[in-house]
């Protein structure tokens, strides 16, 4: 994926405020449609600098989405298309543009990577469109959603004074999944090697249902046609069998190893509840880690389809667990990678959510870069109904810049009951398992 501002494909991102109120209502023999406002101004759909500039450039696909041809049949024939036919591009001129530099600009002065986090859901919703698409306006489009976030690492840090560039394409389909890989790209004057200008990789999952019956529906073939792009269909392909296994298997056994592992991971966290005087004073327990925070989902937070953007979620967890490693580290947390995401069921408008993070467990054994594991878990809270449901599930990986100053130690989370014990040991090792799978490529 290479940097070229001045490529066709490329979509400029730019920081335009204008006014709602600026053109009339349509003449009564007018078609509404001709006269229609830019979707920018469309109330009710999540706006950003990049939703904007990403719906511009796509208005009559999503024009389709918005307003569906009513009884339209669905798709008859599916198409095979290409990984550049759907791969799409968007520029941040953060050097030249003081506004849109202020946007993204954290405390830091790096760019935040909640928002970031906001605009790669969006980017990748585009490209499963643009896949998805038949170009035939008399049929009835797909319904699009985010099923789960498969990766996200940070490389290096993001300076926000420097133009910033995000390439994505269709890596991999099922039958009615889609796998969009995203980059990150940032030149500097030092670095003229592309691969070495890469900051971040994204991974999305996308499921495609039905419009009309809600059921899943099969999406359009994709036939890669470089070296790269069949290695990259043969991972993604592996990596959906392996998710297939982890979802169709039901939660077993412990086995003798495992129950030592438990039994470890419980020792200490039964001292601190038992004895806490005699406990170790470098270990906490999870639960004393947690933090919470809840909203009501606004109507201005809805995507084209009329449920709460992914990206906002997203965004709200990782303040959250930002928030979680700060005040759990005593140090201001660099953000590492997005472990994973699970999109499990659709957030709506009015629906109170509730956002609960915890430390789930740390890694100390490099003193240089300890890690942080946080958990955040959303749920939608019906106070009338007497209900709560997960909603979505995130984890994330920080380390400090210093993990010891003056004597400061990162201290070891421990599990105080069998159940929390048991999902940190899941967690465990879904990571380990994905990062043999990561050198194994």
């Amino acid at each position: 994926m290479e940097f070229n501002s001045s490529s066709p494909r490329t979509i400029p991102v730019v920081s335009t405020f204008a006014s709602p109120f600026g053109s009339s209502s349509p003449a009564l023999n007018e078609d509404p449609k001709t006269n229609r406002k830019p979707i920018s101004l469309w109330p009710g759909m999540y706006h950003s600098p990049v939703t904007n500039a990403l719906w511009e450039a796509r208005s009559k696909i999503f024009e389709r989405l918005l307003d569906p041809p009513k009884d339209a049949p669905p798709q008859s024939e599916l198409l095979t298309k290409t990984p550049s036919q759907s791969r799409t591009s968007i520029l941040y001129n953060f050097s030249t543009d003081y506004i849109l530099r202020e946007q993204y600009r954290d405390p830091w002065n790096e760019v935040r990577i909640g928002k970031l986090l906001e605009d790669l859901d969006a980017l990748a919703g585009t490209i499963s469109v643009k896949h998805c698409s038949d170009d035939d306006s008399m049929t009835r489009p797909l319904l699009l959603v985010t099923a789960s976030v498969d990766k996200i690492v940070l490389k290096k840090s993001i300076s926000v004074d420097i133009d910033l560039k995000i390439v994505g394409a269709v890596i991999w389909v099922g039958r009615s999944s889609i796998e969009i890989q995203l980059e990150v790209i940032q030149s500097t004057k030092e670095v003229s090697d592309t691969s070495d200008s890469v900051v971040l990789t994204a991974n999305f999952i996308f499921v495609a249902r039905d419009s009309k019956t809600g059921k899943a529906a099969p999406v359009n073939r994709l036939s890669p046609q470089t070296e790269r792009e069949k290695s990259l269909f043969e991972e993604a392909e592996a990596r959906s069998k392996l998710r297939k296994r982890k979802t169709g298997g039901d939660r077993r056994e412990l086995d003798n190893g495992e129950v030592n592992r438990l039994e470890a991971l419980l020792a200490e966290g039964r001292v601190i509840c038992d004895m806490p005087a005699l406990a170790d004073r470098n270990s906490i327990l999870l639960r004393d880690t947690r933090l919470e925070n809840a909203l009501i989902c606004q109507p201005q937070q809805r995507n084209i389809h009329g449920r709460i953007f992914g990206g906002f979620l997203m965004l709200r967890a990782f303040e959250l667990a930002f928030s979680t490693a700060y005040a759990f580290a005593g140090l201001m947390p660099c953000f590492l990678e997005v472990d994973h995401v699970d999109f499990l069921r659709p957030v709506d408008v009015g629906n109170f959510l509730r956002f609960k993070s915890c430390v789930l467990y740390t890694e100390l054994e490099n003193p240089d870069q300890p890690l942080i594991n946080i958990e955040v878990v959303a749920h939608v809270t019906r106070p009338e109904f007497r209900s709560s449901e997960v909603s979505n599930t995130f984890y994330f990986t920080f380390t400090v810049s210093k993990a010891v100053t003056n004597g400061f130690r990162i201290r070891n989370v421990v599990p105080g009951t069998q159940e929390e014990a048991r999902h940190i040991l899941e967690r465990m090792d879904a990571k380990t398992l994905q990062l043999s799978k990561g050198v194994s490529k």
